[in-house]
Formats: C-alpha cells, structure tokens, sequence
C-alpha cells in the first residue's frame, strides 16, 4: 500500500539563489532525518556513485536487519517484467498474457502489461476504502484472499475503460507478478511456481544489483507478492536503488536495459508524476529541476534516485534510502526533510 501522491515536499522545492549544500560532516547529512519530528526512522544510506557517504541506524537496527518493502516492491516487480520483455518472452503493448481475460466477449481482453505497469488497466481495485477493512488490498493481503491473490485481483471486473483513468492499486502489481510466474513455468504447484519466480528473480534482479539477502514472500498458490512484501537490509535497498539510477549491477555490467529504465522513469499518460510501478518528481515548481524517480512505500519506506553535484563541485549519481515505521499523516515532514538533503545536491540552483 502506499499513499496516492509522490513526495509533494520534493515536487514543490524551489531554491532562491545559491545552491545549498550538503552538510559539512558526511555523518551529519542523515541528522534531520532521525529528528523527533520524524518518527519512526529506523535506517537511511545517501550514496554517490555506489559509493557510501553515510550511512545511519535507530538504536537496535543494524546491518544485520532486514526491513519490509511495502510498496518499493512494485518497482522490483516492474524490473523483473523488464528483463522477459527485453528476453522476447512478454510484449509491453500487447494484451497482458491472462487467460481468464480472454474469452469470448470479455473486455478485459483489452488490457496491456503497459496499461498494467502504468497503473490504468481500468480494473475494479480499492486500494484504500471506506471503512479501511474494505480495501481489495487488506482483504486478500491479509484476510480472506491469501491462498490465492493472483485469482482475486485477476477476478475483478472493469471499471473504466482500460487507458482511460490512473488508479494506484496493489492488486495490479501482484497480476504482473503472476505473468512473470506464468511465463516462467507451467506450474500449478505453488512450491514448483515460489521456486521459479524466486531463481529467475535471483539471478537476473538481486544476484546482479548485490542485493543477495532479499527475501521474498509468496502466497499459498506461489505467486509473490510483488506489491508489497519483500525484505531487505538497507545495503540491499541501496543496491536496488542503484539499479534504478542507472541500470547497473555491483560490478558496473548493464542489469537493466536502458530502453526499460527509460519506460519506467517516462511519465504515464493519466498520471504524470508516475510512470512504469515507478514515482516520478522534481525538486521544482517549475518542473525544470533534476528528475528524481522513486520506489515509495506504505509508512514511509523511501528509495530515492536523482543527479547533482557533489562537494567537489562535479556531477554525480545518488541513492538516498530512508527506511521507518511512521503513521500516514505525519510523512510531509519526512518528504520535506529528505527533499532538504537531496536539495543540496541540486546542481545549479
């Protein structure tokens, strides 16, 4: 689950004259975010050029953690549909490959994985309802669809035409985790489908990115939960942050072809601050400042991904990750703490 706008404090900074800069000790640029004002922050990393500039914990959080993804799995789960469309195994403009949509008469037939990754398939999802047990999402996350997610959000009907309206929902992101298991195995074990996705993940997504501690969680029919569960340390949410930046695994080696990476971080036609399961902001009003995409999450799991310039005055790639535990209504303040550190690095402003 995650809230339906991206970083509002970062999409409204405008600076007046000089740039900012970051502070002058690399152990203090992570402060703010672990101010009381903040919450729950229970980890953050700012990294430049894959390299560590700082790097905090909350007492009792250490490298030895994991924490939950929530909704940074979305972008994860985009990632991996990438590497079968560059394999020739899925077509991004094609009807999305759910037999269930494609019988006679059916007008889900016309839904495409684009339509699906860009969050307008048209389908009826409720991410959040009123009263909040009544959300599709909580429902089968948590109550009564956990033997099989994939069937429940595939079951739903169209509400709207497919294209024609965003609507955030994490029942579309657990359907194009289904897609990727069906186009890797045949497989109606749950034991045989979890194995599959799980290998392919590992050796095309975290293996590569050296993300190797990821753990992934998979509902009773084996299909991951690709909107909303996946663990990681913090290095490991870094590295996956990374592969956002630019594509590229530990090693340098292109993990990520630069045709996806620029689909993901490409506004989406009915939502402009989001793109392919990726949010999109920038640090202006004016839209002219660097663009920064995103992996956002339910309760204020944060990894963001942006150019600027360093302190030695030279461009340079950023992963700036904050990981906590802090209620839906007091994450402004969280947003515009990080939108202060990613402000310093702004170059030109």
């Amino acid at each position: 689950m995650q809230r339906k706008l991206a970083l509002p404090a970062l999409a409204a900074l405008t600076l007046i004259g000089s740039a900012a800069t970051i502070a002058a000790s690399p152990d203090d640029v992570l402060a703010p975010l672990f101010a009381p004002d903040q919450g729950d922050t229970r980890a953050a990393i700012l990294v430049e050029d894959g390299r560590v500039i700082a790097k905090r914990y909350a007492p009792g959080y250490s490298d030895g953690n994991r924490f939950i993804s929530w909704s940074t799995a979305k972008t994860m789960t985009a990632m991996l549909v990438g590497e079968l469309v560059s394999d020739g195994r899925l077509q991004l403009d094609a009807p999305a490959p759910i037999a269930e949509w494609h019988r006679p008469g059916d007008p889900r037939s016309g839904i495409t994985l684009r339509q699906l990754l860009q969050m307008s398939s048209g389908l009826k999802h409720t991410e959040v309802g009123k009263p909040i047990e009544a959300s599709d999402t909580n429902q089968v996350l948590f109550v009564s669809g956990t033997a099989d997610m994939a069937a429940r959000a595939i079951a739903q009907p169209l509400e709207a035409k497919p294209g024609e309206k965003f609507e955030y929902s994490s029942l579309t992101t657990i359907i194009l985790a289904e897609i990727v298991t069906r186009a890797l195995t045949d497989s109606h074990d749950p034991k045989t489908r979890a194995k599959a996705y799980r290998d392919f993940a590992f050796e095309r997504l975290y293996k590569p990115a050296g993300a190797t501690g990821a753990f992934l969680e998979f509902d009773g029919a084996g299909t991951q939960i690709g909107g909303s569960l996946i663990h990681l340390s913090l290095n490991d949410f870094a590295a996956m942050g990374a592969l956002l930046l630019d594509g590229k695994g530990a090693d340098g080696s292109q993990v990520i072809a630069p045709d996806w990476l620029a689909f993901m971080k490409t506004p989406s036609p009915r939502k402009a601050i989001y793109g392919g399961q990726t949010w999109l902001n920038r640090f202006a009003a004016d839209g002219k400042g660097p663009a920064i995409a995103s992996m956002n999450g339910h309760l204020g799991q944060y990894v963001l991904t942006f150019r600027g310039t360093g302190r030695d005055g030279k461009p340079h790639g950023y992963v700036l990750v904050r990981l906590g535990n802090t209620r839906e209504d007091r994450l402004d303040v969280v947003e515009h703490a990080m939108g202060k550190i990613a402000e310093g690095l702004v170059p030109g402003r």
